[in-house]
């Protein structure tokens, strides 16, 4: 089992910066796509950006696309979700995941994932 740890997560005011980070640690796959997910109070799990095993190709949802990057150390277990222009909208908390495998394929579906973080809470004032 791969365990993840985030950290990062904290009040910003609107239109600030945050940077997230996720560690694997533990039994990791040989090979690994790591992506963020985010939950608001009383929504659903939501998918935010995945990046696949090589650190090369990132995939990010819509509402973050051009705010967000996400990029994976060259040691390949720890990947940074860089958010900019925060908005209030963000305000969730963050969950790192793991899903076995090299590729992005069904990168933002969140049942591809089987390995999950504790989550770090980001939170957006307006």
């Amino acid at each position: 089992q791969v365990q993840l740890v985030e950290s990062g997560g904290r009040l910003v005011q609107a239109g600030g910066s945050l940077r997230l980070s996720c560690v694997a640690s533990g039994r990791t796959y040989s090979t690994y796509a790591m992506a963020w997910f985010r939950q608001a109070a009383g929504k659903e799990r939501e998918f935010v950006a995945a990046i696949n095993w090589s650190g090369g190709t990132a995939t990010f949802a819509d509402s973050v696309k051009g705010r967000f990057t996400l990029s994976r150390d060259s040691g390949k277990n720890t990947v940074h979700l860089q958010m900019n222009s925060l908005k209030p909208e963000d305000t969730a908390v963050y969950y790192c995941a793991a899903k076995r495998g090299a590729t992005l394929r069904g990168g933002s579906n969140l049942a591809s994932y089987s390995d999950w973080g504790q989550g770090t809470q980001v939170t957006v004032s307006s």
